[in-house]
């Protein structure tokens, strides 16, 4: 026998349905409207200024460029609609502020944290990828990697979405990329190509698994804290019809709220910036390879800490190594992670090579657009290099001399590992407008579907500020979290520890959609992957 909602959860309910359903009105169309026509001319202007100096002698790589981009950036798009509008759905449902209000002012904080972000997020997802794939991102098998992974996040993002499943975009990329990894592997089994590197595989596969965790035990045990402190009887009640709650709590809800949305902008809009950043490197090396930004001032700098790093990496490679191909060895390292007899001379002496050019050169923006692709590789295979050393301990590097080392390997990343504004700008709007377009769906499930309880001020408040702190802890440590996860927990908690109950059929459905969503990304990806190599004539 079906059990009924209380009568209390069922009218506040309808009063948040009522408020869900009506549109922004004409000011607040217009105003996105003009915000998403502004954003899009200075976008195109960088673009385009950035590719007027670029000469090619065929139309395709410009054409390649522009799909790839438009489908990263749905990628982002359908991005908001799931993890986006998680950020604001606490404050829709505690009636904090009405829900066109609530998106836009969650779309300028998700757009603030895009643009201060670092990019360590980006960098570490695309560091899963085969090294060979990342090294030919401009080959067809490069196109294939970034087209397989993009098609297949997007496809079951778009399926969850559908039936108003809170899945993680996380959840789905990372899976995307792994199918990419496994096929690369298979297809070139005989010619020893590289897959996943499942070390990083197992990092990023903890934080993912963890941080629903904490969300679900700390958003419990904060509110059961909140009750022990905090006395206020209207706290832990139902908003009545839709009226907004006390000064203070709705002070509060908009802290959590802009906060999340901070924190998922800095974190999760850094994963379509990587990948864009692999479409620009690959389809016009000559404008982005390389940070052009870096002034000429800087060239002795990096020269001088080209030298330390030599000298350094002396102390641990043989005397009488050898080398004939140090890109080669080196690319084999970072491939099989066997550390051989000649791996460190080769880097030491890729290095040198780096240093040597770099003193003809004199600064990044004079490099020869048919050098670039290779000097932007070589910085990345030794950057890479030099990250396995420390990671694997493997030779063991004294502090001093790993100092040197890392203060060597923040000049070349900051020569290879940079995101451009107009692409950070870009990625924002395709969140923003993504969340106004979706929001609905992911915003209902959130709010009515997981307890059996309207949600409270008390409880939407603790999920949000757990969230707020997972996620920033998350992007300090450079590891993506999945802000749907994390958040959709974190209510689940506040519901069991406030005894309200959970319904079943939702939390089900959550689960099988955490649980499918790695597997079915992973077959996704890895047969398109399949099917565009070999529609581009093979890997």
């Amino acid at each position: 026998m079906a059990v009924s909602a209380p009568e209390e959860f069922v009218d506040s309910t309808l009063e948040s349905k009522l408020k869900v359903s009506k549109g922004p009105g004409r000011a607040g169309a217009i105003g996105f409207a003009v915000a998403l026509v502004g954003g899009a001319t200075y976008v195109l202007a960088q673009l385009v200024g950035d590719l007027a100096g670029v000469r090619s002698s065929s139309i395709v790589s410009f054409v390649f460029l522009g799909i790839a981009l438009l489908i990263a950036l749905g990628f982002e798009f359908v991005n908001g609609f799931h993890d986006t509008a998680n950020a604001v759905a606490t404050v829709i449902y505690t009636h904090t502020l009405p829900p066109h209000a609530a998106v836009i002012w969650s779309g300028v904080w998700n757009f603030i944290g895009v643009l201060v972000s670092s990019g360590v997020v980006a960098f570490g997802i695309i560091s899963l990828l085969p090294v060979e794939l990342i090294l030919q991102v401009g080959s067809g098998a490069g196109f294939a990697m970034v087209f397989a992974l993009l098609a297949a996040a997007i496809l079951w993002n778009l399926g969850t979405w559908y039936f108003g499943l809170p899945s993680s975009s996380s959840h789905t990329l990372i899976g995307s990329i792994i199918g990419v990894g496994v096929a690369n592997q298979l297809m070139g089994h005989r010619s020893g190509t590289s897959g996943v590197d499942w070390g990083q595989a197992k990092n990023i596969g903890q934080s993912l698994l963890i941080s629903p965790l904490v969300g679900f035990a700390c958003a419990a045990g904060l509110l059961v804290l909140m009750k022990v402190l905090v006395k206020n009887r209207r706290l832990y009640e139902a908003p009545e019809g839709t009226k907004p709650p006390p000064f203070w709590i709705r002070a509060l809800l908009l802290f959590t709220c802009t906060g999340v949305s901070f924190a998922h902008g800095s974190n999760d809009g850094q994963k379509g910036m990587g990948l864009i950043m692999l479409i620009l490197i690959g389809t016009v090396p000559t404008a982005y390879a390389l940070n052009h930004a870096i002034p000429a001032s800087h060239t002795q700098d990096f020269i001088a800490v080209s030298h330390q790093a030599v000298e350094t990496l002396q102390h641990y490679a043989p005397v009488d190594a050898a080398v004939d191909d140090a890109r080669g060895e080196v690319a084999s390292y970072i491939r099989t992670r066997k550390l051989g007899p000649t791996t460190i001379s080769a880097t030491q002496k890729l290095v040198g090579d780096i240093s040597s050019d770099m003193a003809v050169f004199q600064e990044l923006a004079k490099v020869p657009a048919d050098k670039t692709r290779n000097f932007r590789n070589d910085m990345y295979l030794v950057s890479e290099a030099l990250r396995l050393f420390e990671k694997n301990g493997q030779p063991v590097i004294t502090a001093r001399d790993r100092a040197v080392l890392k203060n060597y390997k923040k000049h070349i990343d900051d020569a290879t590992k940079f995101i451009p504004t107009w692409v950070k700008v870009a990625v924002a709007m395709a969140l923003g407008l993504g969340t106004m377009v979706g929001w609905k769906r992911i915003v209902v499930t959130v709010g009515e579907k997981i307890g059996k309880d309207h949600l409270t001020y008390a409880q939407g408040a603790s999920a949000e500020l757990v969230a707020m702190a997972t996620i920033g802890a998350a992007d300090m440590f450079g590891l993506p979290v999945s802000t749907t996860h994390v958040l959709s927990s974190g209510v689940a908690g506040t519901m069991t520890a406030n005894k309200s109950g959970l319904q079943l059929s939702t939390v089900r459905n959550l689960l099988m959609a955490w649980v499918l969503t790695l597997p079915i990304s992973i077959a996704l990806s890895g047969t398109l992957f399949w099917a565009f190599s070999h529609f581009g004539g093979g890997v």
